[in-house]
């Protein structure tokens, strides 16, 4: 017999090897009906599947958030049936669940197109009206090879040679189709749906390796409810519209082309975007006490394998060989080196903690096909810096970063919606009592400074637990900005140490800490954020001084004048155009303030302000103007010191 503890906390006893649709008849007959999944100590399985241990269970139904996984990767396996029967030939490769949706590699001959794609739904809708039964059954593994090179699925063939001797081959049948896979699966295709929707193709290849067969992805999406599918599609426009490749490129804040892949042309505007950035990060790191450095771009690589990055990152590692037989690589972090200017002279336990900032480029070989505009690069400027402590100084140290990246993200328009707290990954260095107390003292950090982390099981990096912030930005979307990791490593490996109160060599505690992440990837947020509307402290150009007639232009050029003394940055427009024509395209260029003059304004010393996105005008002397946009374009940290 076994025993099953339900979630009201009641406990009920059965046979071993009941089913999870047993069980559930048991308690009703119209909740066997309606059950989708079981969940069995935490894991999720086939409603038919034999339950042979005791444990903690519950019956999902199909509108359980834990069950949204299931319903995109059954709707994969119904996209790959529609396709395979729509485009016989094709072979499917790899199909999973993924965030907000799922995909499917194919090998075909022939290029699909999105054109395909009514015709892929149409046959899927069929499918799942059919609601044929999803059975999991198992197979020898010999048996399971020969079928599929027998049917000309090559590359399903190839998966089930390379898993393990002690694999369970698993298959999933759905009618007259099937499957490899693991599962677990709903009880029929019913139970999919119709709210979902094909949504882009891509290429990708066989297994991720660029050296493999190139296959075609299709990508979908797919929900409980058709609401929630329209509310996808709907953040999934808006996102269209602010996606920072687009924004960007009107904005002519930057290019990337093929001749420098993963790497930033930065234009004019955009150097500007990125200085005023910086300019604003150097200023809270001083008032918070971190000394700034700058280390080597290139070393060698003795250097990299004493910090054991050449055995960890080398495919990662641009790496280049002199006439002298020396072997260098540009620096694809910035930790070790900080390390260096640490190790130079002999350190005190006084200057503790010492919190060592750098704006450090680094450099890390992407495959092509994992590069994203800003957010995917080989060439990157991370807001870099390592605190070197003692063990007695983490928690505060750690608390009083999170109140600073916390106090930075919401400047730049970034609010944090939590701290994710990730514990100790399988493979890792350490002791489990070590990593009892890294975890502990990372949790207590997060509670000093009000917050309690939402832990992420083995999230952490392979040398201790780490803390990361994760942004909402304005459509809802979370990215992970900013991160403070415990390090006793890598001090050990290089031999970093100070002397203490009691005269002896002691090891210092490390802290890798950055709030940005990137300047690249975080500028493309918050591109996509603002939707390239930046506030006017950020914006590249501030403000335009537009003519409505050229017998203006001087009286123009005098305003520009003066808003340049007063330290914005203004351009001025005195083309022979509209002014309504000179609006809407600096408009396009998310240009916040124009200022409009002709002969009127030019007679009485003043300016329209037309902002951003209004159709109002405000009429102001050009000291009044200055007055309220200097104040506007006052950056928030100086704001809050002159207060």
């Amino acid at each position: 017999m076994i025993e099953l503890k339900f979630p009201d906390g009641a406990a009920r006893q059965y046979p071993a090897g009941v089913t999870g649709r047993e069980v559930a008849a048991s308690i009703s007959p119209s909740l066997a009906k309606r059950a989708a999944l079981v969940e069995l100590n935490g894991a999720q399985l086939d409603l038919d599947r034999t339950l042979e241990t005791s444990g903690d269970f519950r019956l999902l139904m199909r509108e359980d958030p834990a069950a949204l996984a299931t319903i995109r990767h059954d709707a994969a396996h119904v996209m790959a049936e529609a396709v395979q029967s729509l485009f016989p030939g094709t072979q499917v490769t790899i199909g999973p669940a993924i965030e907000d949706g799922f995909y499917y590699d194919f090998a075909r001959d022939e290029p699909f197109s999105t054109d395909d794609f009514a015709a892929i739904e149409k046959k899927m809708a069929e499918i799942i009206d059919k609601g044929a039964r999803l059975e999991r059954e198992v197979w020898d593994r010999d048996e399971a090879i020969k079928y599929f090179e027998g049917i000309g699925e090559a590359y399903k063939a190839e998966i089930i040679r390379d898993l393990p001797e002690a694999e369970t081959i698993t298959v999933y049948r759905q009618g007259e189709w099937l499957d490899l896979c693991r599962g677990p699966h709903f009880p029929s295709t019913k139970f999919v749906g119709k709210a979902f929707k094909l949504t882009k193709l891509a290429g990708a290849y066989w297994r991720g390796d660029h050296r493999n067969a190139q296959l075609q992805r299709i990508y979908g999406t797919a929900w409980a409810t058709k609401e929630d599918l329209d509310a996808h599609l709907q953040r999934l426009e808006e996102a269209e519209k602010r996606d920072h490749r687009k924004v960007g490129r009107a904005m002519e804040l930057f290019h990337m082309q093929e001749e420098g892949r993963g790497m930033v042309f930065w234009h004019p505007k955009g150097w500007v975007l990125w200085r005023v950035i910086e300019d604003y990060m150097r200023r809270r790191l001083d008032a918070a006490g971190y000394v700034e450095v700058k280390t080597p771009q290139v070393l060698d690589r003795k250097f990299w394998e004493a910090s054991g990055h050449w055995e960890k990152y080398r495919p990662n590692m641009f790496v280049c060989e002199t006439v002298e037989g020396e072997t260098l690589s540009l620096k694809p972090m910035n930790c070790p080196g900080h390390v260096q200017i640490f190790d130079q002279g002999q350190r005190s336990y006084r200057e503790l903690p010492l919190r060592m900032a750098e704006f450090g480029a680094c450099h890390r070989y992407e495959p092509s096909g994992a590069l994203h505009g800003l957010m995917r690069v080989r060439g990157f400027t991370q807001d870099d810096a390592h605190i070197f402590c003692r063990e007695d100084q983490i928690v505060a140290e750690t608390s009083a970063f999170i109140e600073l990246a916390r106090s930075v993200h919401a400047d730049l328009g970034m609010e944090t919606a939590y701290i994710s707290l990730g514990t100790r990954p399988e493979v890792r260095a350490g002791s489990d009592e070590f990593w009892d107390k890294a975890e502990a003292l990372m949790a207590e950090s997060a509670r000093a400074a009000g917050t309690e982390p939402v832990v992420t099981e083995g999230d952490g990096a392979f040398y201790a637990p780490k803390l990361d912030f994760i942004v909402k930005d304005a459509i809802g979307r979370e990215w992970t900005c900013g991160t403070i990791q415990l390090d006793y490593v890598l001090p050990e490996r290089l031999d970093a140490s100070y002397i203490a109160e009691d005269g002896q060599k002691h090891r210092p505690v490390m802290l890798h800490r950055a709030i940005l992440g990137s300047f690249e990837r975080f500028i493309g947020i918050m591109i996509e954020n603002y939707a390239g509307a930046f506030p006017l402290w950020l914006a590249p150009v501030q403000a335009v001084v537009a003519t409505i007639t050229s017998d203006a232009d001087g009286y123009a050029e005098e305003v520009a004048a003066k808003f340049k003394a007063a330290g914005l940055r203004v351009e001025t427009d005195l083309r022979n155009e509209k002014v309504g024509y000179k609006v809407r395209e600096h408009s396009v260029g998310k240009v916040p303030v124009i200022a409009v003059v002709g002969r009127n304004e030019a007679a009485e010393g003043k300016v329209a302000l037309r902002r951003l996105g209004s159709q109002a005008q405000e009429i102001l002397t050009v000291e009044e103007a200055i007055r309220v946009l200097t104040d506007e374009a006052t950056p928030p940290d100086l704001k809050r010191a002159n207060s």
